[in-house]
Parts: structure tokens; C-alpha cells; sequence
């Protein structure tokens, strides 16, 4: 049994507080346990340089921790991202327009931001999840101003970490399982099972190819259960 009571296959308690912030165009706020990372969209009129004139939009995404998300304070960011905010972000950014046709979009930028305001793991698969619904209530609210004719969403999308700690594949790791864990995953999933990305890296010895089937399976169990959360958040 893990120090969590769950069982290996078994995700955390999840709760999404759709329109969390009362000025973002779509926001909510996703619980993950005891990961909490506000999540908003802001509608922008301008595109980055390089899309100009190509009638398209653009969907693009910020991350940061706030300075006591974690166990001890974290140094604000102020002069630009550290090298792994940059990273997650960009991941967020992928992840997101991956699901969204920009040419639908034409000439509208969104921009996601993902604070971190509770850190226990998990903190850029809980930005991809929420960050999606923020992102939906967003083109949702242009679509009701009749800013968009359709709505851009191709299809739903969530992510979900996976590991091998103590021998054992387990779903949905905390900070505790994360910190000790031989083999750390995070899976990027479609709602129809189709794949926009996977991170893996054995932190001790190499993984096999049953064990990576053993947690892709578990990722796609975790993430599916993610979508229904996603679905009530938004009302489907």
C-alpha cells in the first residue's frame, strides 16, 4: 500500500472549480490532491511576429510557482522563467494547441497562465488539464460573443504522471512517491486515446518494455478519469 492509502492504479481526490477568476475571459482552479494551480485565459490581440499575415491564431501558456507553493520559499522569477518553467510552459503550450485548430483562430491569441499555488507533485500535468478548461471556457465565451463562428477544440485533452516506485508501477505520484521514485512519467493524452506526448526517464536502473506498458496503461486509465472531471467542469 502506498503511504497514501491508494491503491497502485488509483488517482488522487480531483476537484476543477470552473470560472475561478472573475476577470479572465477562463479559469478555473484544479485540485489534485494536494496540488492546487490556478489556471487562466486571457484573450489577446496580438499575435507573435513570425504568424502575421498567415491567418491564423496562436494559443501560448505561462507557468510559475508561487513562493510558498512549496515546503520551503521559492525565489520569485523576476527577471525571466528558470530554465524549467520554460520548459513546462512550452510543454502546457504544446499540449493545448495540439487540440485546437488555429485556423479557426484567426487572429486571436490565448494565452494560459498556470500559478502553482500548492506544489505536491504532479504541478505540469495538473497545468495541462486545467489550463484545457480554462482555455474552453475562453473560446466558448468568444463563441457566445459570436468572435468565433465555431468552436476551435478538435477534441479534449489531459495529462497524468506515472511511476515505478519501489518495484511497482503506480498512478498519479505525489511529491513524496516523485522524490524516490526509479522511474518517473508524464503522459499528454487525447480523449480518444491518442498520444501528444510522453516524458520519461528511469532515475536508477533502465525500464522494460512490460513495465512502460504496464504505466501507459495506467496513464490512460488516470487520464480518462480526468476528462469526466474536465466534462462536468465544463458542463458536458
Amino acid at each position: 500500500m502506498r503511504h497514501s492509502q491508494r491503491e497502485n492504479n488509483q488517482i488522487r481526490e480531483v476537484e476543477i472549480i470552473p470560472h475561478f477568476n472573475p476577470y479572465a475571459e477562463g479559469s478555473c482552479l484544479i485540485k489534485c490532491g494536494n496540488t492546487h494551480v490556478v489556471c487562466t485565459a486571457s484573450v489577446e490581440d496580438k499575435l507573435p511576429a513570425w504568424l502575421k499575415g498567415q491567418n491564423k491564431g496562436w494559443v501560448t501558456a505561462e507557468y510559475a510557482m508561487l513562493p510558498r507553493s512549496a515546503q520551503t520559499r521559492i525565489p520569485r522569477e523576476t527577471k525571466k522563467p528558470s530554465g524549467r518553467s520554460q520548459e513546462i510552459q512550452r510543454l502546457v503550450g504544446r499540449a493545448l494547441r495540439a487540440v485546437v485548430d488555429l485556423e479557426a483562430m484567426k487572429d486571436i491569441s490565448i494565452c494560459i497562465d498556470c500559478d502553482v499555488l500548492q506544489a505536491d507533485g504532479g504541478t505540469r500535468t495538473a497545468s495541462i488539464t486545467g489550463g484545457y478548461v480554462a482555455l474552453a471556457l475562453a473560446l466558448q465565451k468568444l463563441q457566445d460573443e459570436k468572435k468565433l463562428l465555431v468552436n476551435p477544440l478538435k477534441g479534449m485533452v489531459a495529462a497524468i504522471s506515472c511511476g515505478i516506485c519501489n518495484g511497482e508501477c503506480v498512478l498519479d505520484v505525489d511529491y513524496e512517491e516523485d522524490s524516490t521514485a526509479e522511474v518517473d512519467m508524464n503522459f499528454v493524452l487525447t480523449d480518444d486515446n491518442k498520444i501528444i506526448e510522453i516524458q520519461g526517464t528511469a532515475e536508477g536502473k533502465p525500464f522494460d518494455e512490460n513495465q512502460f506498458n504496464q504505466l501507459f496503461a495506467l496513464a490512460r486509465k488516470g487520464v480518462a478519469e480526468l476528462i469526466e472531471k474536465q466534462k462536468q467542469a465544463l458542463g458536458k
